[in-house]
């Protein structure tokens, strides 16, 4: 497999949609929360993801609404805007025996901190990952895309995270961000197994600029 360096805004909008192929499970009460973590204990790796409520409003902000983990077969999407961070979920962010993979968790944990104080383990940030294996992009929809040759639909990013009842659409897209993240390093841990990908060369000219000096 040859693993492209990074992919443009054109290319990316000719490819299929790719679409969270498990089972979605919407999580509002603290009884369905420790069902749902008593499974994701179990699992060795997990996708997460978070989403908030945009503002629209200066100095208005809101706090995260959504908290989206995924194994291979189901994604779980916490309501947090009705459970609140409770206390099965801060166990397994803590948990050192799960490891947990998403994109930008600084921010999304900078988020969640602000629900509950908890210190997360084992926590893989795929935007320092990737970048063993060459890849320079650093959004998921693009990650996504050099790797599996499909987009990740964004149109619902900015919709209201808080509403009484998550649209369809909110719930593919909330599963869709965390199993990726998920299915990305999974990907990425196979070919570093296996030693069968190449990373793409760069035209001679860009070679040349990469390897010069930072402070020219």
């Amino acid at each position: 497999m040859i693993v492209r360096r990074s992919i443009n805004k054109d290319e990316l909008k000719e490819l299929p949609k790719t679409v969270f192929p498990g089972r979605i499970h919407v999580i509002q009460s603290e009884a369905e929360t420790e069902k749902a973590v008593a499974y994701l204990q179990s699992q060795p790796i997990l996708g997460i993801d978070s989403e908030t409520r945009p503002s629209f409003t200066k100095g208005q902000s809101h706090k995260v609404a959504l908290l989206q983990i995924s194994s291979d077969e189901c994604c779980f999407l916490f309501r947090l805007n009705m459970t609140g961070l409770t206390q099965p979920l801060v166990d397994l962010l803590e948990n050192p025996a799960v490891i947990k993979v998403g994109l930008s968790l600084k921010d999304d944990f900078m988020m969640l901190h602000k629900r509950a104080p908890f210190t997360q383990q084992s926590c893989i940030e795929l935007q320092d990952y990737v970048r063993q294996f060459g890849i320079q992009d650093k959004s998921l929809q693009k990650i996504y895309a050099i790797l599996f040759k499909e987009k990740i639909s964004k149109s619902q990013r900015l919709s209201n995270w808080e509403a009484d009842v998550l649209s369809d659409g909110q719930k593919q897209y909330a599963a869709t961000d965390a199993w990726a993240c998920l299915n990305i390093y999974n990907l990425l841990q196979e070919l570093k197994r296996t030693g069968n990908y190449e990373v793409e060369n760069l035209p001679v000219e860009e070679e040349v600029d990469a390897n010069a000096p930072a402070n020219r």
